[in-house]
């Protein structure tokens, strides 16, 4: 289990790196659409190159079925609460990477949209799927920063006193909720008045009976 821990650990650092770069793009929203697909424009220069495209597709993968394998391990078993807190945002994790690098591709491939803002915003904006894409996204990030949190807990285990420790995983998800609540307030058009074109909410029209 130590291989498949340092293996998980490994694909875990890239696609933590990956992410903040990601939530920063997100961020990027506050200050506009524009601020936001200019970032994104930037960013695709390296993350769509073929390789490192490969890369963090097969990060995904890795880090999807390791961290399944561990929560397999560990079911049943007692757990203490930073360990059930990583678990539980891990499970959601995982289920989120699934998700929404399969929407992503099959936008790209299937739907031939570009995945940009508008394509990550259009389920805020037609009803009856924001019920689902607010607490979706906003999970998504909770747990992603909640998951953090317990890794950083486990790295300083035995060098900081657990009451230090259990005031950074509080921190990690408030933080959790404060850049959730600004994504989705950005994505979601409160902030300034948001237009998503028809192709993207014609696109979720076709899932509707």
């Amino acid at each position: 289990m130590n291989g498949l821990r340092r293996v998980h650990r490994g694909s875990a650092i890239v696609l933590a790196l990956y992410a903040l770069v990601h939530l920063a793009n997100h961020l990027a929203a506050l200050d506009g659409v524009a601020s936001h697909i200019a970032f994104m424009d930037a960013v695709r220069g390296l993350t769509r190159v073929p390789a490192v495209e490969a890369l963090l597709l097969a990060c995904v993968l890795v880090q999807v079925g390791t961290g399944l394998a561990f929560l397999l391990r560990r079911r049943g078993g007692p757990m203490p609460p930073f360990l059930r807190m990583q678990a539980v945002s891990g499970a959601y994790l995982a289920f989120f990477l699934l998700v929404h690098v399969s929407s992503v591709l099959a936008g790209r491939f299937v739907f031939k949209l570009d995945t940009n803002f508008h394509y990550a915003a259009a389920g805020l904006h037609l009803a009856p799927f924001h019920f689902f894409f607010v607490p979706y996204y906003g999970l998504a990030v909770l747990a992603l920063f909640v998951h953090l949190a317990g890794a950083l807990h486990l790295l300083v285990r035995g060098r900081v006193v657990a009451a230090t420790r259990v005031r950074m995983g509080q921190a990690g998800a408030v933080l959790g909720l404060v850049v959730a609540g600004l994504i989705l307030a950005a994505f979601g058009g409160l902030l300034y008045p948001v237009v998503i074109p028809d192709a993207y909410l014609d696109n979720l029209r076709g899932f509707l009976p």
